[in-house]
């Protein structure tokens, strides 16, 4: 019997010893989870450090789990399921959740701080006592340095430093003699180049003064004792030093105010609930381009859908007649827009359709003495974009009818030539209804790709002709994805508290859409 086979009638295994390889492996083991835990940890703990709690105790529950399942003697099948569970999670859950989060606040390029980091930058902010600032120079004092104090004006030094080695590092506090400890005449002053090198040294050191006034760095050629602009409350706002003014924290509008609505810069993130999605269905100088950007949206992706599905169909049906000469060179013809990268093609068209010097008006030109403003007129620009979409889009449709046309029986073709139909009638009655059912799940994700279709609009058109008189930019050929993007990153103040709420209804737009895909999809199997 084999050494390695089991004893028959027992459940027991003779073996072999262990290789030095596998004596090796076991010794490394726990050493290897060792570390990898430690630095697990101190991951977490570096997120937590940071101030985000949340984010910290989320990586921590999935190192955890991950820890679990594949230290753990059971659950075999979910060490190859956790990769993928986590990479949904981190990859899609989170970005989803979190995007849908910001959508409920104010959160923009003059909201970007949270109020605690706010309130600490405006304590932070100092005013010079100028009547009591002094110039300083510094002086080489072997391999160390002194520093000099003394008024405008004054010939002689005021006070002076011990020797300091003026290292990078912590914010260091150094006790000043009075000047009868002067330097030597002979020590000259560092250069200004000098002097900047040793600049973020400089701006860590606190002077103290005999009589404990403290000076800091105000400049290459200044030290000076500081006063605060803010003091903290204990309600939490903040009192102006110069005039005494309180500024209150006012989380609907994200701003430190004053009760006569004085506000100060720069605002804080605040939760304002709903009032991103209510913006979208009741501010009138918000809903009229948002509505007639959603409809054009809806419209150019149908049309768009419908139009490449005509073409496609079209040309499939006449490569599929056997009697036409050179099909395979027509067919690689047409599908040659497929093959090239879309956004060169993209390109391409923008010159094309130049007003000045493109080849499309040269020849309506030429023909009928026009010249049309494609990219000025909104009903031109829109009609562009769906010529070089529908261009861009047929192909593929093409493709999945060549291949459907392939799988529809020829008998029926047969039978109805007997009958005397005509080739419209072979179409409408035998071809469109049995090619439609199973084409129908893939034009709705072709509807749901256009509708997300930011490349085309982006280097075409870039959303232009825009609106006028409206509170945010927006452009009659933007779409709702290029507009959040707009919104987000553009010409609209960096709102990405109002883009994050579009994004969010895109997303059930688009998850709608492929519910209905799959609805579709499971009764084309049917």
């Amino acid at each position: 019997m084999n050494a390695l086979s089991p004893t028959l009638g027992q459940g027991t295994y003779s073996t072999l010893p262990p290789s030095p390889a596998e004596r090796l492996g076991s010794w490394l083991k726990w050493p290897v989870v060792a570390l990898a835990i430690a630095a697990a940890l101190y991951l977490v703990f570096a997120i937590y450090t940071t101030g985000q709690a949340a984010w910290a105790a989320g990586a921590l529950v999935l190192f955890t789990a991950g820890f679990y399942v594949y230290l753990s003697r059971g659950g075999l099948a979910w060490r190859y399921l956790f990769p993928g569970v986590a990479g949904m999670l981190v990859f899609i859950a989170f970005p989803l959740v979190y995007t849908a989060q910001i959508g409920f606040t104010n959160y923009s390029s003059t909201h970007l701080l949270s109020e605690s980091r706010v309130r600490g930058y405006l304590l932070e902010q100092h005013d010079a006592v100028e009547e009591q600032v002094l110039g300083y120079t510094l002086h080489a004092s072997g391999a160390e340095y002194r520093l000099v104090l003394r008024a405008d004006g004054e010939a002689a030094p005021r006070w002076v430093s011990p020797p300091l080695a003026l290292r990078s590092g912590k914010a260091l506090r150094v006790d000043v003699a009075a000047s009868g400890a002067a330097i030597s005449p002979t020590d000259a002053a560092l250069p200004l180049p000098e002097l900047i090198k040793h600049r973020d040294a400089l701006a860590r050191l606190v002077l103290v003064l005999p009589d404990k006034t403290e000076l800091h760095y105000l400049g290459l050629r200044e030290f000076g004792p500081v006063k605060p602009q803010w003091t903290a409350n204990a309600d939490d706002s903040l009192t102006r030093t110069a005039d005494g003014a309180v500024f209150t924290p006012n989380r609907d509008t994200g701003f430190f105010q004053t009760a006569s609505g004085e506000t100060l810069q720069p605002g804080f993130k605040a939760f304002i609930g709903a009032a991103n999605y209510t913006r979208m269905l009741f501010d009138a100088e918000f809903r009229g381009p948002f509505l007639s950007i959603f409809t054009w949206t809806v419209v150019f992706s149908a049309l768009t859908v419908f139009f490449a599905t005509a073409v496609g169909m079209l040309f499939a049906v006449l490569l599929n007649w056997e009697g036409m000469k050179y099909r395979t060179t027509y067919r690689t013809l047409l599908f040659l827009p497929y093959a090239v990268p879309g956004f060169i093609s993209i390109l391409v068209f923008k010159g094309l359709f130049n007003q000045n010097f493109g080849e499309i008006n040269a020849i309506l030109d030429a023909l009928f003495g026009v010249k049309p403003a494609w990219f000025a007129d909104p009903l031109l620009a829109k009609t562009m974009l769906l010529i070089v979409n529908v261009w861009l889009g047929y192909p593929y449709i093409m493709i999945l009818c060549s291949g459907l046309l392939k799988a529809i029986p020829q008998d029926l073709y047969e039978a109805s030539a007997l009958a005397g139909a005509s080739p419209a009638t072979n179409f409408f009655r035998i071809t469109a209804p049995l090619i439609i059912k199973p084409l129908a799940p893939l034009l709705i994700s072709a509807f749901a790709y256009n509708f997300n279709n930011f490349v085309l609009i982006a280097l075409l058109t870039d959303g232009r002709p825009d609106f006028l008189s409206t509170k945010l930019p927006a452009g009659q050929t933007d779409i709702l994805v290029s507009y959040t993007y707009r919104i987000a990153f553009r010409d609209s103040g960096s709102d990405f508290g109002l883009a994050a709420a579009i994004s969010t209804l895109i997303f059930f737009l688009v998850a709608a859409l492929s519910l209905i895909n799959l609805r579709m999809s499971a009764k084309a199997q049917r």
